[in-house]
């Protein structure tokens, strides 16, 4: 059985979406997850030096790391894909279509999933995608986490423990 592969998108690639791949895979078992994540408007980078101590400090892996530009292909081969804000799961949908059931935003699908008892990541997804329907629909602002780029350190710690509390959600309803 091949290995269950979650996506993250933010806009660069080099603050949000890097904090959440690295700490997803750390919370899952390497063995049944693929973890990474690319950007809507990305350019080729490493991280910097305050998103690296960050995930460092909450217990993600620094190693290399090269912000990489959303293509169609990461999206079809993703089996979950997780924009920070709306318009990166938009972005998403639109350069693959058909993935629409499997792309929401990451405080989107933890709340979707609150509460599910999920014997697979698959089933989750099919969870969230069914109540997406039927949900209430919720503001955009609770449903993303907002672009730190060019804030202080402190900003860009709070976005990062933002991130972490929804990815420990996540990894809870993946990997019970």
């Amino acid at each position: 059985m091949s290995a269950f592969e979650v996506l993250f998108i933010c806009t660069g690639n080099r603050h949000r979406s890097p904090v959440a791949e690295r700490l997803l895979a750390a919370a899952l078992p390497e063995h049944r997850f693929r973890v990474g994540s690319a950007g809507t408007d990305a350019r080729p980078a490493r991280l910097d030096a305050v998103t690296r101590a960050i995930i460092a400090e909450l217990g993600g892996s620094t190693g290399e790391f090269t912000a990489r530009r959303l293509e169609s292909a990461h999206v079809e081969r993703a089996d979950l894909v997780l924009g920070l804000e709306r318009c990166h799961r938009e972005a998403a949908v639109r350069l693959f279509p058909v993935a629409l059931r499997r792309c929401f935003t990451l405080r989107e699908f933890v709340r979707l999933t609150d509460g599910t008892t999920a014997r697979t990541p698959h089933e989750a997804v099919r969870m969230a995608a069914s109540r997406r329907g039927e949900a209430v629909p919720a503001p955009e602002e609770r449903d993303g986490i907002a672009d730190p780029v060019g804030a202080p350190p402190d900003v860009h710690r709070a976005r990062a423990l933002e991130v972490r509390e929804a990815v420990l959600a996540l990894a809870g309803v993946l990997a019970p």
